[in-house]
């Protein structure tokens, strides 16, 4: 088996699922199946159950899974003290930045990588917070940006970039200006947020907590321009992050009905566990180095 097989391996073990594989592997799914099939036939074991839940280690899995992440490991140190005996930066620097990630500290990082290590590609992709902090995780991606609403994970080196609030808002006129509010008649409204993940639906969980409430109707969406346009047209009461709420409010498309206590953190992070690898070391240093907005 090669070190590809063994990160599809990792991959597969982490999702549960051959198609969540594919994608943070970069492979089709025949592809994936291929690389298990033939570790499989490789080591002469069964290492999944595959169920119509997805995929399921077996109690062979469990026991190699551990001893596979701790090849990619050494692999990767292995690299890593090659880049440095060759003394220049080379290689690949896969990065993620959320979807409403802090775009002009990623734009930097991009430029100050690009003049102070020409030999290194980057590679950046797009997605939400779960999706870079699960990137992170599987090791289909170095680093990231991503929004925390609450305390990081501490498996991760992070760094703060930048903050923001957020506010719920309503359509125009809908909810009736009150002190305090009707936190009642809010939960009759539909409520619009991404998901519990996000920094928005956090939020959210928080308040219906906070004010001992459940909305009878939610619905979930993953991108803010459509929370907001769905607000803006009467659906229901939503959260917005605050630079597009105080938009959205001045343009008249929403008001601005309540302003929570939660201040989301960008952060820009890597697995603390890769602290000594070469490229994520310049790039901390780059965002160390960078005024926090």
């Amino acid at each position: 088996m090669d070190i590809y097989q063994l990160k599809t391996f990792v991959a597969v073990a982490r999702e549960g699922s051959i198609t969540r594989a594919s994608e943070l592997v970069h492979l089709s799914q025949p592809a994936v199946s291929a690389h298990i099939k033939a570790i499989e036939d490789a080591l002469g074991l069964t290492l999944f159950d595959r169920t119509p839940r997805g995929m399921s280690l077996t109690r062979e899995g469990e026991r190699l899974l551990a001893k596979a992440e701790q090849t990619l490991g050494a692999h990767q140190e292995l690299m890593d003290e090659a880049t440095r005996i060759k003394g220049r930066l080379t290689g690949k620097l896969r990065l993620g930045a959320g979807s409403n990630s802090n775009n002009e500290a990623i734009g930097g990082l991009l430029t100050m990588l690009s003049e102070r290590c020409p030999e290194v590609d980057v590679v950046l992709k797009h997605g939400t917070s779960l999706d870079i902090l699960g990137g992170i995780r599987n090791g289909s991606l170095d680093a990231g940006l991503y929004n925390e609403a609450g305390e990081p994970d501490p498996e991760l080196t992070t760094i703060e970039v930048s903050h923001f609030k957020i506010y719920l808002v309503a359509p125009p006129g809908l909810v009736a200006a009150s002190e305090p509010l009707d936190w009642r008649a809010l939960a009759d409204l539909p409520w619009i947020y991404p998901t519990s993940s996000a920094c928005c639906g956090r939020t959210a969980e928080s308040l219906f907590k906070i004010h001992q409430i459940r909305p009878k109707r939610i619905i979930s969406v993953d991108r803010e321009i459509v929370t907001r346009t769905l607000i803006a047209g009467g659906v229901g009461v939503g959260l917005l992050h605050a630079d597009t709420a105080k938009q959205a409010q001045v343009s008249g498309e929403v008001d601005i009905v309540y302003e929570p206590r939660t201040l989301v953190r960008v952060l820009f992070a890597h697995l603390a566990s890769r602290a000594q690898d070469p490229l994520l070391t310049a790039a901390t240093a780059i965002m160390r180095a960078r005024p926090r907005s």
